[in-house]
């Protein structure tokens, strides 16, 4: 297996155990560019779904009620579940290129 699939596959399956740590050390280290292109996306992706976290915290602050905290906790639990499908989609397709 190339080295730079696994690389750039495990800025996208980290996560599961790094968060963007691993996406912005391999984004800064790496010299090759499609591994500084995955890194980039996973990078993107990893960092996400916190900004949409204060984005619906100051939706659910605007109307602070149970059904704002239920949806609120909805949205967020469906937002980090299509985040983590995405980057294992992401890091298999990575790995099975050609």
């Amino acid at each position: 297996m190339d080295t730079r699939k696994i690389t750039a596959a495990l800025c996208y399956f980290s996560i599961f155990f790094a968060g963007f740590l691993i996406p912005a050390v391999v984004y800064f280290i790496s010299n090759d560019y499609e591994v500084r292109q995955h890194a980039k996306k996973a990078l993107i992706s990893h960092i996400l779904p916190f900004f949409s976290l204060f984005l619906l915290l100051i939706i659910w602050l605007a109307a602070p009620t149970f059904t704002g905290l239920f949806l609120f906790g909805v949205l967020v639990a469906i937002l980090y579940g299509l985040v983590i499908v995405y980057n294992v989609v992401k890091g298999i397709q990575v790995l099975l290129e050609r």
